[in-house]
């Protein structure tokens, strides 16, 4: 049911679009309009947003902008993949978000609608525990070979050694964490960031630094396994 509320914030999103010309606002009020979920706030809440941008920020200067494929692990409703992919200074052939949660397939690819009708994104229901990072493919059948694999909810593995395990040497990732330990859905934070390294040994640390939020530290590696 859609209350004057609504209306009225989906009027500002409306407005916002038009003047800025985004494609990223538009799908956004697309996607609020067609699906009543409530933790679409969440995932687009200013930690989450800053969260991200400081990882495009940290990818583009310790990595550079060219990718031809992109995989993000725990990708939730595809905002990281929107953030990268209507970067402007990145060259990216096509992000593919994955999440065990059954509900943000559609969710991730109407946020993503514009990059999906262009064939760089796609969504997908697997648990990243499943998937053969030492085939070319990821276990996506049909898919080029990923160059990045991107786990920002390091946080939420319980069995985080047993993933870590699965990923090939060399494979380039994107890993963050956090030290919000209050967090009942957070079963694997890290104290600092050294615990992180401890935990996530990479062979080739291209970046390793640290983001403070209200309530929690964020920390992010980026390298080669």
């Amino acid at each position: 049911m859609t209350t004057a509320r609504d209306e009225f914030y989906r009027d500002i999103i409306e407005g916002l679009a038009i003047y800025t010309g985004s494609a990223l606002q538009r799908d956004v009020l697309a996607t609020i309009s067609r699906y009543d979920e409530p933790d679409i706030g969440g995932a687009l809440n200013k930690n989450q947003i800053a969260s991200k941008m400081w990882l495009a920020e940290s990818l583009l200067g310790a990595v550079g902008s060219d990718f031809g494929n992109i995989t993000i692990l725990g990708g939730w409703f595809g905002v990281l993949g929107a953030v990268l992919l209507h970067d402007r200074r990145f060259s990216i052939g096509q992000v593919v978000s994955v999440d065990i949660d059954p509900r943000c397939a559609a969710i991730a690819e109407s946020l993503n609608a514009t990059h999906v009708r262009a064939g760089r994104f796609a969504a997908r229901t697997a648990d990243m525990m499943a998937l053969d990072y030492a085939r070319p493919d990821a276990g996506r059948p049909g898919a080029q070979s990923d160059d990045l694999v991107i786990n920002t909810s390091c946080e939420h593995l319980a069995a985080f050694d047993r993933w870590y395990e699965r990923i090939p040497p060399g494979k380039r990732l994107v890993l963050q964490s956090n030290d919000y330990f209050a967090c009942a859905q957070h079963v694997n934070c890290v104290a600092d960031l050294a615990a992180f390294r401890a935990q996530a040994p990479l062979r080739n640390v291209l970046f390793a630094g640290e983001r403070r939020m209200r309530r929690y530290v964020r920390f992010m590696l980026i390298g080669e396994k």
